[in-house]
């Protein structure tokens, strides 16, 4: 069954970068993106690399292209999909529903 889980305030996640949570064994990568107009997008995917164990947070966030960089080899993962846009990575990451109340971030657990 889903649950809705609060995994961290907005103020804690800069824009244009991202920040992992590990949340009821679910390592997530939450992910912030500030729009054009000043408002921010947010994404949540699994933060572990498919193509090897590293923390997928750590890497870059390539806003325009709504991606992030795994820091190892250099994957990107579609932060709306999970699929990777470059290899060595083949395999998605999974994503999870992410939405903002006030200064919650709220992540939907499966």
């Amino acid at each position: 069954m889903a649950s809705d889980v609060t995994v961290l305030q907005t103020r804690q996640v800069a824009p244009n970068s991202a920040r992992r949570v590990d949340i009821d064994g679910h390592r997530i990568a939450v992910v912030r993106i500030e729009n054009a107009d000043g408002s921010d997008s947010w994404y949540a995917i699994g933060d572990e690399c498919s193509h090897a164990d590293w923390s997928l947070s750590e890497g870059d966030v390539w806003a325009e292209e709504c991606e992030l960089e795994c820091p190892k080899h250099g994957s990107t993962f579609s932060l709306t999909t999970g699929a990777p846009q470059s290899l060595p990575a083949t395999q998605p990451v999974p994503v999870y529903d992410i939405r903002v109340d006030g200064n919650d971030v709220i992540v939907t657990l499966p």
